[in-house]
């Protein structure tokens, strides 16, 4: 389990900050599978991941699962619900046995007193807004190929530690239409599987599918994504 100073949000504070917050932290475990919390649900706790990996995902009308952000610990998770006294935009499920510590709310108002524990509040939030704007560039543009592509090159490592199924359900496409690609992909010469390793072949053909990708037929794609994952204004 990861201590308290390498949770990203805290790690500028001083010894005295952190002794305090661990005394208000509740550490609570769950199993792989678990659910931490359900999209719609509200909280008067801050959820710190510090142990273990999680994936946030919503739900289409049909039941579809749309996955939006997996990551594991250490980190904040859907802490811009909490401080907007929202409900939360996602589910949270454990992919991993894992623990969270839950902080309450008034506790957080303390701290905001503290530039140090502001900024690096700021800092997080910062990089959340990011990662859902890049998860709106690829649904509403890259074609499936390319967003294999994508993700070949910026973590190709991720093809070595998780199943095709868990890798297309991160890319939000049927197992069946990332199979298809992946072997498309071998066919071509650009990638190869070797003792269960995904290998790059041809770099340079990667970055041709993203560049040469065309855009989905859409009239307005952006508020065709957001009627998918269900986002009301």
């Amino acid at each position: 389990m990861y201590r308290l100073e390498e949770i990203p949000i805290f790690s500028a504070l001083g010894q005295n900050y952190l002794t305090e917050l661990q005394e208000h932290i509740r550490l609570k475990r769950y199993t792989k599978e678990s659910i931490v919390f359900y999209e719609g649900d509200t909280s008067e706790y801050l959820h710190i991941l510090m142990e273990g990996s999680v994936k946030l995902y919503k739900t289409s009308p049909k039941g579809t699962q749309i996955q939006i952000n997996r990551f594991s610990a250490p980190g904040l998770i859907a802490e811009y619900a909490i401080f907007e006294k929202e409900a939360f935009p996602a589910t949270c499920e454990f992919v991993t046995d894992g623990c969270i510590g839950l902080l309450h709310f008034d506790k957080l108002y303390e701290l905001l007193n503290q530039p140090e524990f502001s900024l690096e509040l700021l800092k997080s939030l910062t990089g959340k807004v990011s990662l859902l704007s890049a998860l709106v560039h690829k649904e509403t543009i890259l074609s499936s190929e390319a967003k294999v592509a994508d993700l070949m090159l910026k973590k190709v490592t991720i093809f070595n530690r998780l199943k095709n199924n868990e890798i297309a359900s991160i890319l939000n496409l049927t197992p069946e239409t990332f199979s298809r690609i992946l072997t498309k992909m071998k066919k071509e010469g650009i990638v190869k599987i070797e003792n269960h390793k995904l290998i790059i072949l041809n770099e340079e053909a990667l970055f041709a599918i993203i560049e040469n990708n065309t855009i989905k037929n859409c009239t307005n794609c952006l508020a065709s994504f957001k009627a998918k994952i269900g986002y009301e204004e």
